[in-house]
């Protein structure tokens, strides 16, 4: 979900170049280096987010989780 909702945002970004373009200094509107940036650090952040609840969760007991329900 995390690579389709940076697609998305990559396509979404690359279309309103138009509107953007007054407001970027220093920086073309459609530079590769930025977008591609942008586009790690987003999905590095996501990856983050959901591996290091998914192995905090690893550690617990299955069997103690259901008894405690």
């Amino acid at each position: 979900m995390a690579i389709v909702g940076v697609a998305v945002g990559l396509a979404a970004a690359l279309a309103l170049t138009r509107v953007m373009r007054d407001m970027l200094y220093g920086v073309a509107a459609t530079d590769p280096l930025t977008f591609s940036c942008v586009a790690a650090g987003l999905t590095a952040i996501a990856l983050a987010a959901c591996y290091l609840p998914a192995r905090r969760a690893m550690r617990v007991d299955p069997m103690l989780a259901l008894r405690h329900e």
